[in-house]
């Protein structure tokens, strides 16, 4: 049975399905499901019911996530992009969305791979107000559907001619599938190949960080450095008592102001709060090529806190405030 035999025989089914998972972030073919029922709807199905459905499958999914990034912040977008090559580019570019373009993010967020399901919690997580959100999602969701739907609906005898030769050709698309599939298992492995060079970094525990501070002397400087991204405060963030501001996006910029502090002496511990401490890492790697002798904080934010360090208010200074919507 094809994928056109199945959404000819569960359209309704297989859209809702589709819809509900695709925007809770997972990776589903949701314009070809879209496409195929619009072609169907000649046949087997109703156009009307099918526009009905996918919107209100949709909505319902981001609404789901809207909540959950109200109530959670960053931890479920966090969550959401653990399965990426980049998580920190994951967040911060779906963020830089709203930064520039606010609330009118949510009208073409379904179009755009990776903002399509980071848009409804980012809109939780910035406090705008549900009915608003509710309103833009469901506009939003109403052209993202409608177009789709609609196209496999006007371009059904042409959609059916390329299932046509997908089908007589079926071995050629396997193997195609199968050279898409290899080359992402290879960028994968080059990728983690690259990030091997991370793994020479010395990291130090919360705790012997916290004794190596009270033991410190003043010609032996103790430089703790933020290295989190300016788009990962919100207001009433925390950093580490007395840490200082490193912006891992401009870190050449950033080296020239540090070497004020630093002595022959000086020592720089690294922390972050993203996955595997990718961040202090990177940062790390690029500091020790400047002859700067660094560590990297296990654990980072999380780490300290459960160690009992002392914290404080980020200054209002280092927040790029997101718009917020009271």
């Amino acid at each position: 049975m094809g994928l056109l035999d199945i959404v000819a025989q569960h359209g309704y089914l297989a859209v809702c399905l589709v819809m509900f998972v695709a925007s809770a972030g997972l990776p589903v073919p949701s314009s070809i499901i879209l496409l195929l029922a619009g072609s169907q709807a000649h046949h087997a199905l109703l156009l009307p019911w099918l526009l009905l459905l996918a919107w209100v499958s949709a909505v319902t999914g981001d609404s789901l996530l809207y909540v959950g990034g109200r109530y959670t912040g960053w931890w479920l977008l966090a969550g959401m992009c653990r399965l990426s090559m980049n998580p920190e580019g994951c967040i911060f570019s779906s963020s830089a969305y709203f930064y520039r373009r606010g609330s009118k993010t949510l009208l073409f967020s379904k179009w755009i791979p990776g903002l399509s399901s980071m848009a409804a919690p980012l809109a939780g997580s910035l406090n705008m107000r549900f009915f608003r959100f509710l309103g833009l999602d469901v506009l939003g969701v109403a052209m993202y559907v409608s177009v789709w739907l609609l196209v496999g609906y006007v371009f059904s005898t042409f959609l059916n001619q390329i299932l046509g030769w997908v089908h007589s050709l079926g071995h050629a698309f396997l193997m195609l599938g199968l050279l898409v599939v290899a080359g992402y298992a290879i960028s994968v492995i080059v990728f983690a190949i690259r990030a091997r060079k991370y793994n020479r970094i010395q990291k130090i525990s919360a705790d012997d960080l916290r004794q190596r501070i009270e033991t410190s002397t003043l010609d032996s400087l103790v430089i703790i450095a933020d290295v989190r991204s300016h788009n990962y405060y919100d207001p009433g963030m925390q950093r580490i008592k007395n840490s200082i501001r490193v912006e891992p996006t401009r870190l050449k910029e950033e080296l020239e102001a540090l070497r004020e502090f630093m002595a022959p002496e000086c020592e720089i511990y690294l922390y972050c709060s993203c996955i595997r401490d990718t961040t202090s890492k990177r940062v790390a790697h690029m500091l020790e090529q400047q002859n700067c002798k660094t560590k990297v904080i296990d654990g980072g934010l999380k780490a300290w806190v459960r160690a009992g360090g002392e914290l404080e208010s980020v200054p209002a200074s280092d927040i790029q405030r997101l718009p917020r919507f009271e």
